[in-house]
């Protein structure tokens, strides 16, 4: 089976660094982890500046932390990212890392594409990755919009209060039986036959934790062995059956094709999780910092979206993390949503938590299978009925309902929660901006009227077609409330 860049590019940042290497930054890992999610190891290195290596071996991190000053001190943050960070190796050798993570979660990005084996697929998932940069704010880089995603569970055994999908309770887990296994395979078949290499982008939860299901490893080695990639696992129990997390990251170690992630909850989380495996055991697993100490944000949307419109009618502070950032949702997957135990079928794509959407992603329809050739029946069939390759004349003839229109000469300008987009066309440019933003026609009326005042057909067609390529025309079911505006970066679009 051919391997693919970003699974080349991903082996390569391993295999590359020599084991010393290797065991440094697992160490480094370890210290940033700390640092995230632990006050009390933030107070312990303010409290000893001339000592910090001795801070560090206390938690078992094996480095020194005068080699990296740059990642965490605020007198030396300025030197980050230039010339001078190479006086601190450590901290070179950690951005080094990072830039190499980074390259493989846009090349993960570009894994999903389908130009050749499925182009309306392609161009409906092109669409909506340039509409999340636009719309999905500081969320939407980080975005890498898999094809797919199987849920082998229903409902989850955690119940986490920030959960950004408001998983539902436990209600039992899809077991890897002979039945059950036959038609996870023929599933498996069809998305890698029908979409190719993109089926490499799938993974095996969503509302759902993985380890609730025993049989988790066993489904996902059959999806490395009929597609190529070994899904990410996302867990936030990695210590209720560690004999299944460990058969889990064994086969990371085996086919190393992505990073896990594993949910930190709360500082005794992370205690035990750094107890139970060493940093170097770890150096595949990304740990996602959720206690409410850690320096990271929570997504608007699903049970953290409730808790904080609690707190405001409450009339008390709404702050339910250390750090706010414009992070609108935790959906990734531009595609299909499977649930194996209900036999459902979604069509989503992330959009920011909203009172429409409250659990940050938008359905555009559901089916139902029970066989794996009514399985691809159902993708075949939301397929036909909501991706379109180009726009069509019923289509409605409105911007995306989160865009402020500013009108211009030769042209108009859109401003999205952190984007602006500048479109200019000289020849009709203005008049296009102004019907579009009126939000009352079809694009066939729009059409018609530019060419009653003399615009070439052909040339209103060509701005309109590139405005919906873009993801700036809104989809011709939605109606999201208009959310508010932050800090603008300009993006330009000439026609």
């Amino acid at each position: 089976m051919n391997t693919t860049e970003a699974t080349k590019h991903y082996r390569s940042i391993f295999e590359r660094r020599t084991p010393d290497e290797m065991r440094t930054l697992a160490h480094i890992k370890r210290f940033m982890e700390r640092l995230v999610a632990d006050p009390g190891f933030r107070q312990a290195l303010a409290d000893n500046p001339d000592d910090s290596k001795s801070v560090a071996e206390r938690y078992g991190i094996g480095i020194d932390p005068n080699e990296m000053l740059p990642l965490y001190h605020r007198r030396y943050l300025r030197y980050r990212f230039t010339e001078e960070e190479a006086r601190w190796p450590l901290a070179m050798a950690w951005d080094g890392y990072m830039q190499d993570m980074f390259r493989h979660r846009d090349l993960l990005r570009e894994e999903g594409s389908m130009e050749d084996i499925h182009p309306r697929f392609h161009a409906w998932r092109e669409r909506q990755i340039r509409r999340s940069m636009s719309e999905l704010g500081g969320s939407g880089p980080s975005i890498t919009h898999p094809i797919v995603a199987f849920e082998l569970s229903e409902g989850c055994t955690v119940g986490c209060w920030f959960c950004g999908l408001s998983a539902e309770r436990f209600r039992g887990y899809f077991p890897y039986t002979e039945e059950n296994s036959g038609l996870w395979r023929e599933m498996l078949e069809t998305v890698h036959g029908m979409f190719g290499t993109a089926a490499r982008t799938g993974f095996c939860y969503w509302a759902t934790d993985p380890c609730d299901n025993p049989d988790y490893d066993r489904f996902i080695a059959d999806y490395y062995h009929i597609t190529g990639a070994l899904p990410q696992t996302t867990t936030a129990a990695p210590l209720k059956d560690p004999d299944l997390t460990r058969r889990i990251l064994a086969l990371f170690d085996k086919y190393r094709t992505v990073t896990n992630r594993f949910s930190v909850l709360t500082v005794k989380h992370l205690d035990k999780i750094h107890a139970a495996f060493t940093p170097e055991e770890l150096m595949g697993v990304e740990l996602v910092m959720q206690n409410r100490e850690s320096l990271t944000a929570k997504a608007d949307a699903g049970r953290a979206r409730e808790r904080q419109a609690k707190l405001r009618a409450a009339g008390k502070p709404d702050k339910i993390s250390e750090l706010s950032r414009d992070h609108t949702t935790i959906a990734c997957v531009s595609g299909f949503l499977v649930n194996m135990m209900k036999k459902t079928v979604q069509l989503v794509t992330p959009v920011p938590g909203s009172e429409r959407w409250p659990l940050g992603y938008r359905v555009f329809g559901e089916r139902q299978f029970s066989t794996g050739a009514e399985f691809q029946q159902c993708l075949e069939g939301l397929i036909d009925e909501h991706m379109v390759e180009s726009l069509s004349g019923d289509w409605p003839a409105r911007f995306r309902s989160d865009l402020r229109f500013e009108a211009m000469a030769g042209g108009f300008k859109l401003h999205s929660r952190s984007t602006e987009h500048t479109i200019q066309n000289t020849i009709c440019g203005e008049a296009a901006g102004s019907l579009l933003a009126r939000g009352d026609l079809k694009v066939a009326d729009v059409i018609e009227r530019l060419v009653e005042s003399g615009v070439s057909v052909l040339v209103v067609a060509d701005l309109l077609e590139k405005l919906f390529q873009s993801g700036l025309i809104e989809d011709s079911d939605s109606g999201e409330p208009l959310p508010g505006t932050v800090d603008v970066a300009p993006a330009s679009l000439a026609i």
